[in-house]
């Protein structure tokens, strides 16, 4: 299961976000978001879990911790199928 992890502080690394995981079980992956010119992170990443039971118990006990200075927002991460449909342009009659 992908998990999305928001409000992260810019010193937030991804070896913290790791080890603040590793209690709940195996890790596929750890991705913080850099800005693509400055470097800079940008406030949110996401963590891999092979198991949803592990995602779902890091999730819960997770939510609205104090990390780095910040509570963070931990929740499952969207597939990304989910987009709404564009409305055909249509003209309009003058």
């Amino acid at each position: 299961m992908n998990i999305y992890i928001g409000n992260l502080s810019y010193g937030t690394t991804e070896e913290t976000l790791k080890t603040l995981f590793a209690e709940f079980g195996e890790i596929a992956s750890v991705k913080v978001i850099k800005d693509r010119f400055s470097g800079r992170p940008r406030g949110f990443g996401f963590v891999e879990m092979p198991s949803n039971s592990e995602a779902d118990q890091a999730i819960k006990a997770l939510n609205g911790n104090r990390i780095d200075g910040n509570n963070i927002k931990v929740r499952p991460a969207d597939s990304g199928g989910k987009k709404r449909k564009k409305r055909p342009f249509r003209r309009r009659g003058y």
